[in-house]
């Protein structure tokens, strides 16, 4: 049983997983770099270490040195990354497991399988599982890039090989974009994770975004929490999330939630993770997209559905718990949907700015409350500084009701509640986006 968490990330993650930790009777440890200083984050905690002297806000984050220096300096038996930052990255579990320190995540050998989505496409091509046509990861000679283009044919979408949330990705719709799309997805690669390799995708243009939760205890337990809908984003980022997909019929809802077992098994997965899928609304054809091997941001709508607490299972399962005792659910038929939830990501941007992202100083603050609402922040308060630093992320906004549209018209009420005063939201484009048919 661990006694000491030592959380490597910031913000609204940080905080959601040092209240689970706290729940469970655990000692926190929080890291924040210097322009993070006033985060709520390390308030939360019970005992907080800056890191990163000498290092920029991001590159802070980013070293695992420090935050294995924090970890054995302040007694941390155990670290959880979040999400985002260092949550995929395989060398920082290795760097836990020669530290003599647990990761509460999946193992260094199932993100090398799982992480690089090149390597996951392999995987679901051995499982069974339908993949969309794609190349191999891109190597420097432009013009066999070009022939691997042409052989798949446009439009095409970039991606990056690892990492998530929209980095490195791009969309490709002639001959004419593919070397400047490249080769800005290439550096966005690895300026956010550190490496720039892609391949290139056949781009479905008519499509859903499915994904389906997983819970692994690496001793041959597999629970799939159902799906989450994720289809409407903006570059890239998800902007809303729902459980279920609406859409989906009691078969197809079967159909992807074993497509993505299929995955989970083929490489005993353990912990939590997010198979993702597109759908063909033409041929209603599920096809496998990657795999996020670490909580995801919309983790919370898959929580209120099922109501399992997704990371409070993470820290049990690390712990050598089973399944069934992590999750509270005996078999996976004991793993039963109620309700609906969405979530909104209510960020400092500004949608009459082309969206840029907006800092400064929240002068005022009024947040929603009420039945059915949950919040999950990190910067959110009258007083807090929005650097540029970071995610533009402010509070993640989940509303739950025993319908779709009851849980939409109640993220609409909670929603029009806010008050933010002295950076701009995106809360009145969210507001909008509810009330349009793209739902």
């Amino acid at each position: 049983m661990f006694q000491k968490i030592l959380v490597a990330n910031r913000g609204e993650i940080a905080i959601r997983v040092l209240r689970a930790a706290n729940e469970l009777g655990k000692r926190t440890v929080a890291i924040y770099a210097e322009e993070d200083k006033l985060g709520l984050h390390r308030f939360k905690a019970d005992e907080a270490y800056r890191i990163g002297e000498g290092l920029g806000p991001v590159a802070a984050y980013l070293s695992i040195p420090e935050i294995i220096r924090v970890a054995r300096a302040s007694g941390a038996d155990a670290i959880h990354p979040g999400y985002g930052l260092l949550s995929e990255n395989p060398e920082f579990v290795d760097a836990c497991t020669a530290a003599g320190i647990a990761f509460i995540g999946p193992t260094a050998e199932t993100m090398r399988a799982l992480g690089d989505k090149a390597s996951a496409r392999r995987v679901a091509i051995e499982a069974g599982v339908p993949v969309i046509p794609a190349t191999e990861v891109l190597g420097d000679d432009m013009a066999e890039v070009a022939r691997a283009a042409e052989e798949i044919g446009y439009p095409l979408m970039l991606k990056a090989s690892w990492g998530g949330g929209g980095r490195g990705m791009r969309p490709i719709l002639s001959a004419a974009e593919l070397p400047e799309k490249v080769r800005e997805g290439r550096r966005e690669a690895e300026a956010a994770f550190g490496n720039g390799e892609g391949y290139l995708e056949k781009m479905i243009q008519r499509a859903r975004h499915v994904e389906v939760q997983l819970l692994g205890d690496g001793q041959g337990g597999l629970y799939h929490l159902y799906e989450r809908d994720c289809t409407v984003q903006r570059r890239n980022q998800k902007v809303v999330e729902r459980a279920p997909a609406p859409y989906l019929t009691d078969a197809q809802r079967a159909e992807v939630c074993a497509l993505a077992l299929r995955i989970g098994n083929a490489v005993g997965y353990r912990n939590a993770g997010t198979v993702e899928f597109l759908m063909d609304m033409d041929s209603q054809a599920f096809y496998f997209i990657e795999v996020n091997p670490r909580v995801q941001v919309e983790h919370t709508v898959t929580e209120e559905v099922t109501g399992i607490d997704i990371v409070q299972a993470q820290i049990r399962i690390a712990e050598g718990a089973a399944l069934a005792e992590a999750t509270g659910a005996a078999t996976q038929d004991a793993v039963t949907l109620r309700g609906h939830a969405i979530q909104c990501r209510v960020t400092t941007e500004d949608p009459q700015n082309n969206s840029i992202p907006d800092y400064g100083r929240i002068t005022a603050y009024r947040s929603a409350t009420g039945n059915g609402i949950r919040l999950d922040g990190g910067t959110a308060y009258s007083g807090a500084v929005i650097t540029r630093f970071y995610d533009s992320l402010l509070v993640k906004v989940t509303a739950w009701a025993q319908s779709p549209d009851a849980a939409i018209r109640r993220m609409d009420r909670a929603l029009r509640e806010f008050r933010v005063r002295g950076v701009s939201t995106n809360i009145d484009f969210v507001i909008n986006l509810l009330k349009s048919a793209r739902l």
